[in-house]
């Protein structure tokens, strides 16, 4: 790491020299606007809209714009004028107990290396912030910028972390704030018991940015000439529910079901998944009624035998007759010869 800035942690009468680097990294994968034609990369020109030349960094001003076309143009000096804290000194104004800073203020994190002979301090004011279990609010000029940050231990080392100013939060105005809403206390329960079910340990490494990583590899199919492999689509998310509390339980259900654990229903009313499961077994033993029918045909293969039965005993007959006929037809042959 490169340190972007050095100074000094102002500590009562105590000064300890320190150096800032960034603690965080962006990972997006950036990319050059380019000529789709030819790859070469695309230049802009900064030129000026009244007189328009190019106009060099040396001659580029600070302008406020008044509004109306008007414009009061700021120069180097009259920055140097202002009432900017030294940009070599972190001041600790106050310690306070962490879970009073709200988290939305937090805008950029730093660490602090100790320079020099001042690691033996580094560590008295990091082992000391550590047993308060309070940060520290101090005020540094970074960028030639005047911002409130908080100091604070993080891995034996202080990390100091940027904030915004009050009046840079906005205020929430939605409508709905002003509707008077109110919550079963079924629902709620039912909610509660949701957030317990899929309550957990915070392990960032345990999350991923897809999205990332298969433009990483689209970008290597097209370096290496591979066929460019179309990502899994993940499950689409559920539409809105109209059923809020089957919802909920429908949630439930599956969050105990993802670790493991039986239904909490039991015996009891059944919850939309368990109704939805009963409806499978359902289905699958109609479809499966149709093959009990078999047995009919077995049976009716039985039958045939018998029919061959009668069918004999009734040729027998007729052939116990036939001869019989025969034997009158001969005994009437000699009575017309006389």
């Amino acid at each position: 790491m490169r340190a972007i800035w050095k100074g000094a942690v102002s500590f009562g009468l105590v000064s300890i020299g320190v150096k800032l680097y960034s603690a965080t990294e962006e990972k997006d994968i950036r990319f050059h606007q380019v000529h789709r034609e030819d790859g070469g990369r695309i230049r802009y020109k900064r030129t000026c809209q009244v007189c328009g030349e190019e106009v060099t960094y040396d001659d580029i001003a600070k302008g406020y714009d008044l509004g109306g076309g008007e414009m009061v143009i700021l120069t180097d000096e009259d920055f140097a004028d202002l009432p900017l804290t030294t940009s070599h000194a972190i001041d600790v104004l106050e310690f306070v107990p962490a879970e009073q800073v709200d988290p939305i203020l937090y805008n950029k994190a730093y660490f602090l290396e100790p320079e020099g002979a001042a690691t033996k301090p580094y560590v008295l004011l990091r082992d000391a912030l550590a047993d308060s279990e309070r940060v520290a609010i101090v005020k540094v000029a970074l960028r030639q910028r005047e911002q409130l940050a908080t100091l604070r231990v993080r891995e034996g080392v202080l990390l100091l972390n940027t904030m915004l100013w009050p009046d840079e939060v906005r205020t929430p105005d939605f409508g709905f704030l002003d509707e008077d809403l109110k919550v079963r206390p079924p629902e709620l329960a039912m909610a509660s018991s949701l957030i317990d079910s899929m309550a957990g340990e915070f392990q960032p490494d345990a999350f991923t940015d897809d999205y990332r990583a298969a433009l990483q590899e689209v970008i290597d199919a097209k370096v290496e000439g591979r066929e460019v492999v179309q990502p899994e689509e993940e499950e689409a998310a559920p539409a809105a529910a109209v059923d809020l509390m089957a919802a909920l339980k429908a949630s439930v259900e599956r969050a105990r079901a993802a670790r493991g654990e039986e239904p909490s229903g039991g015996a009891g009313e059944p919850t939309p998944i368990s109704a939805a499961r009963s409806a499978q077994k359902a289905a699958k033993k109609a479809a499966k009624a149709p093959a009990k029918k078999a047995p009919a045909k077995k049976t009716a293969k039985k039958a045939e035998p018998a029919k061959k039965t009668a069918a004999k005993k009734t040729a027998e007959k007729k052939a116990a007759k036939a001869p019989a006929k025969k034997a009158g037809e001969k005994k009437a042959a000699p009575r017309k010869t006389a």
